[in-house]
């Protein structure tokens, strides 16, 4: 696998080096509300560049830990399956070569095809879910591959009891009754996380990160802005909570940097890019 010319700050080590490998998955087309995040992946290495490599938080530095920037997929727009099997076939790559997939979305859709290559090389995966949006419809508009309905085609594949939702404030009334069934939810916050950190101790854990979690106060450069949510400080230790669970493969998504001209946006989204691979790197 090639180095990409233009890399995330810090991520620039060769693929034999690499323990994290990152790729890019600029792919909105089932956005059902505000496209762009197709852009996110090239605005956060653009961006990437106005912050320090070192982190203050922990004391850590990505010039000393190896991450390889594999660059952006080619994704067939229009395609949703065809574009989940090039992510899918990315990922496994990386699985297959003993390194942590780590993807920048990208609609939340993409990672659906991460966590089917991941789940054929963990069985008993389970998945940590942040987001403002449940995504647990079984369809819609008669679609099933969307951002909607994501998690829903995750549990699919895991089944019950092995998602894990946070920071949830929106979705239709069924999606909160499958959830009350079939995963774990906690509303408006990171409430009990620790004890379900406590619980997944030990299990393989994919990480899955709507950036749209926060509060748009804060993070107003999304397709799909919702109130009430978390501060940057909130997500920032609930982050360094999940560090403490085998992370297997992770992924950032749903920055849409046209929608905030000032860049506040991207440039929250690359530092915690930045403290998100310092804290996975084990």
């Amino acid at each position: 696998m090639e180095k990409n010319v233009h890399t995330f700050i810090g991520c620039d080590c060769e693929y034999d080096e690499a323990k994290i490998v990152l790729f890019g998955a600029p792919y909105d087309s089932t956005t059902s509300f505000r496209p762009g995040t197709r852009f996110a992946s090239s605005a956060m290495r653009n961006e990437s560049f106005g912050i320090e490599t070192y982190s203050p938080y922990q004391d850590k530095d990505l010039l000393d830990v190896n991450v390889f920037d594999s660059g952006d997929l080619e994704l067939p727009f229009g395609n949703p399956e065809g574009a989940l099997r090039d992510i899918q076939s990315r990922t496994s790559e990386i699985l297959d070569d003993g390194k942590v997939p780590c993807m920048i979305g990208g609609e939340h859709l993409v990672t659906l095809g991460a966590v089917r290559a991941v789940a054929e090389k963990y069985p008993d995966l389970h998945i940590v879910h942040f987001d403002a949006h449940a995504d647990l419809r079984d369809d819609y508009l008669g679609v099933k591959e969307s951002h909607a309905c994501v998690l829903h085609r995750c549990w699919d594949i895991v089944g019950n009891g092995k998602i894990y939702q946070f920071g949830i404030r929106s979705g239709d009334r069924d999606e909160f009754k499958f959830a009350k069934e079939h995963t774990f939810m906690e509303k408006f916050g990171f409430f009990r996380l620790d004890s379900i950190v406590k619980k997944l101790q030990g299990k393989p854990v994919y990480f899955t990160l709507d950036l749209d979690v926060l509060d748009p106060s804060e993070f107003p450069g999304t397709g799909t802005p919702e109130a009430g949510g978390v501060t940057f400080k909130e997500l920032m230790f609930a982050v360094e909570e999940v560090a403490k669970l085998n992370i297997v493969g992770f992924d950032v998504n749903e920055l849409s940097p046209v929608y905030d001209q000032t860049g506040r946006s991207t440039a929250l989204a690359c530092k915690l890019l930045r403290e998100i691979l310092l804290y996975f790197y084990k």
